[in-house]
């Protein structure tokens, strides 16, 4: 039996506020959120809250750490993990939450595409690459 969807609150209907703050579906859809710990997540979430338009905040460690209730070895292992899951950049005291697109290195370059790890690469693309090598 298929669930209808219905509202719940029509007083507390949620409408996407003025300001840069939201949480895009891919980080579900395209499994970002997997395998990273609570602690990460919770990080993840206090910095796509806080950010401006363009992904940049800057909270103090100490202030994190009393918005989340993280000590700070806790909230370096989690700011770690987000960066090596290209979730967020930082330098301190500034962080940014990353774009979810495809990252950069997938993306054709002026010599034309780049091989794709895993996927098929026609005969053409790959006489083209040997064509452009030394």
């Amino acid at each position: 039996m298929a669930v209808v969807k219905r509202v719940l609150s029509q007083q507390r209907l949620r409408r996407v506020p003025p300001q840069f703050s939201w949480i895009d579906h891919r980080l579900v859809r395209d499994r970002h959120i997997c395998g990273r710990s609570a602690e990460a997540l919770a990080l993840y979430l206090l910095l796509v809250t806080v950010a401006d338009g363009k992904g940049l905040s800057y909270y103090a460690d100490r202030t994190v750490c009393r918005l989340l209730p993280l000590d700070i070895p806790a909230l370096a292992r989690a700011r770690r993990e987000l960066v090596a899951a290209g979730l967020i950049a930082y330098q301190k005291p500034l962080y940014q939450v990353l774009a979810l697109d495809r990252p950069a290195r997938d993306a054709p370059s002026a010599d034309g595409p780049r091989p794709r790890f895993g996927q098929p690469t026609s005969i053409g693309e790959i006489l083209r690459a040997m064509e452009r090598e030394p």
